[in-house]
């Protein structure tokens, strides 16, 4: 159950990543975050009527609130790390740091996943390194350039991943709710204060929505997944987003995968299998 969760999340983070990067090429990306983020919100609130909950945990609410101010600056941070710094640093280290943070936590808590699946989550990370590296279309001198932002990006889709684990079952997916409803302002302010346009090309809004719509559902199914299996387990799966966004773009846009990525891909797949049996 922990890999098709797992898969699950991925993809449909993925997914969003990918409509977000598409609307982004026209539209400015904090404006269409604001779009997403915004439909998102929507999104979640009508998740949660229906889930329901047993009770509402404050608790759980400022958890919610965390992981959606987490998100907010994990993406942030790797927007500026990839604008400053070689793609090819930037992105592999995030996507290995937001994997191996909530690994570790999930050993601190006393998870105790078998020696094979540990295997498999090693295995996960070096392929989520290799999905994720991207070539760089205009090379840095610095290859460290954009490191920090890196680190701050991974720590926080870490951070994410940790405060959605921490919630209870009885709060349903409030969460999720509490977590849009942090983001969205934060969103609104920062354009208010840079006068950036509020809206984004009319041909983007759809694509914006849409990334809002499939967020939404990647963090319906992260809060299922952490609460239900070991955080150890799932992290590196739902971390494998990167390889969700290049199979879309070569679908859609028809990029080319590359030999280094389809073996990252493989590599994944064994990864997969391990943690499996």
């Amino acid at each position: 159950m922990a890999v098709l969760l797992g898969l699950c999340v991925a993809l449909t983070y993925g997914a969003a990543d990918f409509c977000g990067g598409v609307a982004s090429r026209r539209s400015s990306s904090a404006t269409v975050a604001l779009w997403s983020q915004s439909v998102g919100l929507i999104g979640a609130v009508i998740v949660a009527l229906i889930v329901g909950w047993d009770e509402i945990l404050g608790a759980d609410l400022a958890r919610g609130a965390g992981a959606g101010i987490a998100q907010l600056v994990g993406v942030i941070a790797l927007y500026r790390g990839l604008a400053m710094g070689r793609m090819g640093v930037v992105a592999p280290v995030s996507a290995v740091i937001s994997a191996t943070l909530p690994v570790g936590w999930g050993l601190a808590q006393g998870e105790d996943p078998s020696a094979l699946a540990l295997a498999g989550v090693a295995v996960a990370v070096v392929a989520i390194a290799i999905v994720a590296r991207a070539p760089d279309p205009e090379p840095r001198d610095d290859p460290n350039r954009g490191l920090l932002f890196a680190l701050l990006a991974g720590f926080g889709f870490g951070v994410n991943f940790i405060c959605f684990a921490e919630t209870s079952e009885a709060s349903g997916m409030l969460p999720v709710v509490t977590a849009r409803l942090v983001a969205v302002p934060l969103v609104l302010l920062a354009l208010l204060l840079t006068r950036t346009a509020l809206q984004p090309h009319r041909e983007d809004r759809p694509i914006a929505m849409g990334t809002g719509a499939l967020d939404v559902t990647a963090n319906a199914f992260l809060i299922t997944a952490v609460r239900g299996e070991m955080m150890s387990l799932v992290a590196p799966i739902a971390s494998l987003y990167p390889a969700g966004t290049v199979l879309l773009a070569r679908v859609v846009l028809d990029e080319p995968i590359g030999r280094v990525r389809l073996a990252g891909l493989g590599l994944a797949v064994v990864g997969l299998v391990f943690i499996a049996i």
